[in-house]
């Protein structure tokens, strides 16, 4: 199950889970639109592609709550 990092790790704005607009590489990696399109859609971390994560919405996500560990990096 996808962890659902709560925040960008180049810029720190928010990414909630039941929205769209988040962008992760295969190690989870967690991007905004802004920051995938900067890098070029690649993650700065593994060098891989990076992809629109998925949304989790109402029982699914009362069930399975999001991460609440940042990761942004300084």
């Amino acid at each position: 199950m996808l962890e659902m990092r709560p925040d960008c790790e180049r810029c720190g704005v928010d990414l909630p889970a039941d929205q769209a607009g988040a962008f992760i590489c295969s190690f989870e990696c967690t991007f905004c639109a802004a920051c995938a399109e900067a890098l070029d859609d690649r993650c700065p971390n593994c060098g891989g592609e990076l992809m629109d994560r998925p949304t989790r919405t109402g029982k699914a996500l009362a069930a399975n709550p999001v991460s609440t560990e940042r990761r942004r990096k300084s």
